[in-house]
């Protein structure tokens, strides 16, 4: 299995991004997606995350209403697009995949891409 995230990079307070994931080597449809984000030396936090169909969406309290989680199963890839950045958005940023819905957010995931960096100035 293999989680490629891509899409980070350097921009201004208010900018937007959208990283993707692309996944291989699993059944995609049948994958809970999520992201996390994690700071040098910090835990691991919940950013969001959506189940296999695509119903189901969770997002954490310090992103709701400017991040939104997506997912194209014909391409299996997940998406995160990121609204209104905010230096307090600076992190490294991680896809990881998990078969049941219980429990999202929680770092409990079966497979982890490498994280791709987000930084954002003032």
């Amino acid at each position: 299995v293999q989680l490629q995230a891509s899409g980070g990079g350097l921009v201004q307070a208010g900018d937007s991004l959208r990283l993707s994931c692309a996944a291989s080597g699993l059944t995609f449809r049948t994958y809970v997606m999520g992201w996390f984000r994690q700071a040098p030396g910090k835990e691991r936090e919940f950013v969001a995350a959506i189940s296999g169909s695509g119903i189901l969406m969770n997002h954490a309290d310090s992103v709701k209403g400017r991040f939104t989680i997506s997912r194209d199963n014909a391409k299996n890839t997940v998406y995160l697009q990121m609204n209104s950045l905010q230096p307090e958005d600076t992190f490294a940023y991680y896809c990881a995949a998990r078969k049941n819905w219980a429990g999202v957010r929680t770092p409990a995931y079966d497979y982890w891409g490498q994280g791709t960096q987000v930084t954002v100035s003032s």
